[in-house]
């Protein structure tokens, strides 16, 4: 059985990523997310809302299972939160702590529980993949919070691949920037107003022009890329032009 857990389980992407996975007869999903909207025989869901750190450190154990007799141990963080757009300054400081718990602490934790729960299991592949965003690359007005959380998550990922590959451990660890796609995270961005985002009109005109890429294809690709061998040489930080 390969073995797969997913935050942000009950909606856009990560609800897409849980179908695609659950397509495939040899595989069970673990959701985390606040609530639950897949019902399947292979599908288990854990509640748990990621902005909340006490309740992620009190549950961490419950959604890092045995697994015996594992094919494969993949951890997907998906779940994430772009927060009020608005520029520094214009924020209450809540804010910052709000977007950083969901998109930086709660993975951090996933990520560090993952490596201790299965670093033994040396016989089958594990994976964490971390979904990232372009923003972590680049300056985007009104998005200060989201940019500066996946830029730490992507460093996040190049230490953890850096310290594994020295002690040999065979674990991949990657962090994707998916593109743009059709979401909820979309809907509130095309709400924004372009005094506290220069770049509203932009985003609006993909969601117009049909240019927004489809969550349940993206997902298909990335679920079958996770499930090829990694390359040599394959960068840590990735795009979808990548897979």
């Amino acid at each position: 059985m390969h073995y797969y857990i997913i935050t942000g389980a009950s909606r856009g992407l990560g609800k897409a990523l849980a179908e695609a996975v659950l397509r495939q007869s040899d595989t069970h999903v673990l959701g985390v997310s606040r609530h639950a909207t897949i019902t399947h025989e292979r599908y288990q869901h854990q509640p748990l809302d990621l902005s909340d750190i006490t309740a992620v450190e009190n549950n961490l154990h419950k959604v890092f299972p045995a697994c015996p007799g594992a094919a494969s141990i993949t951890l997907i963080n998906n779940a994430a939160v772009l927060g009020n757009i608005g520029y520094l300054g214009e924020h209450q400081n809540e804010h910052f702590e709000f977007v950083f718990n969901v998109n930086v602490i709660a993975p951090a934790m996933l990520m560090n529980t993952f490596l201790s729960a299965y670093s033994q299991q040396t016989s089958i592949p594990r994976t964490i993949l971390n979904i990232s965003s372009g923003a972590a690359q680049r300056a985007v007005d009104g998005w200060g919070a989201y940019s500066a959380s996946k830029a730490a998550l992507d460093a996040l990922t190049r230490t953890a691949q850096k310290e594994q590959d020295l002690r040999g451990s065979g674990i991949r660890l990657r962090s994707l920037s998916p593109g743009v796609l059709d979401t909820a995270m979309q809907e509130h961005i095309r709400d924004a107003d372009v005094h506290s985002f220069s770049e509203a009109s932009k985003f609006s005109a993909l969601h117009a022009e049909g240019k927004l890429l489809e969550p349940e294809v993206v997902a298909d690709k990335v679920v079958g890329w996770l499930q090829k061998p990694s390359s040599f040489g394959e960068e840590t930080i990735v795009g979808l032009k990548d897979l």
